[in-house]
């Protein structure tokens, strides 16, 4: 990306934002709070989060939480581990953990897990390797990964991959796919599996990653704040020019 291009991939991702504090994912309007962790994590990474209302978004997400703790995708509807990602990674980004009922949603959070040892996104549903990262991430940002059976989990997320490709599928026995490689990984990271770098909660990748994109982001600030000092003086020197210009 150029650098200079920030302020207008800022300005759209901004723009999304609707009166209520939610983000629709594009023009046509859907509203998901998947898009607004999406949004928060585009101007994180481009050092634009000022350019939103950043405690309406939070009271959206606020009006995102339910009974047990957990958050739907929108107010009213039943909590998903998929959601609760989106909804503790937008949280954790925009400094309002303080929002999240700890204990009530880490119970609900550690309810997934089931008698294989793998985790579900919902309850009476099947276990399933990519709820691995949903719900070990959200644990944690929350500081409560020690409160499921990492051993048991982890025995979970090895029989699920292939033994002779090395993919990782959703269930044992099941064709590997990308999708669940990378969750298999992500979680076994969270773990600290030996071999493996770690991976940030929040923003889903390396931590190395993380900490590179994060002075790239500082840098395209200053970038940005350069070339408005510098569009304010050639306007100041329009300004004069045209000052002293005669009138005909």
């Amino acid at each position: 990306m150029c650098w200079r291009r920030v302020p207008a991939t800022g300005e759209d991702v901004a723009g999304l934002q609707q009166p209520d504090g939610s983000f629709a994912g594009d023009a046509w309007g859907e509203i998901d709070t998947r898009f607004t962790y999406c949004a928060l994590l585009c101007l994180a990474i481009l050092g634009r989060s000022s350019l939103i209302n950043v405690p309406r978004a939070l009271d959206f997400i606020a009006r995102c939480k339910n009974f047990d703790g957990g958050f739907g995708c929108t107010p009213g509807n039943e909590s998903h581990a998929g959601q609760v990602f989106t909804c503790i990674g937008a949280l954790s980004l925009a400094d309002g953990l303080h929002l999240v009922d700890r204990d009530l949603f880490c119970w609900w959070l550690c309810e997934r897990q089931t008698k294989t040892g793998g985790l579900n996104g919902r309850p009476e549903k099947l276990q399933d390797v990519c709820y691995s990262w949903w719900c070990l991430s959200c644990l944690s940002i929350l500081g409560h990964l020690h409160w499921i059976d990492r051993e048991a989990l982890t025995r979970f997320i090895l029989d699920c991959q292939d033994e002779e490709d090395g993919g990782i599928s959703d269930r044992p026995d099941d064709m590997a796919d990308v999708y669940h490689t990378f969750f298999g990984i992500a979680g076994l990271s969270l773990m600290g599996y030996p071999g493996l770098a770690p991976i940030d909660p929040t923003w889903a990748l390396p931590v190395e990653v993380v900490q590179r994109v994060k002075k790239r982001a500082e840098a395209a600030v200053a970038v940005v704040v350069d070339v408005g000092a510098d569009m304010t003086a050639t306007m100041g020197v329009a300004e004069d020019q045209s000052a002293k210009t005669p009138a005909s």
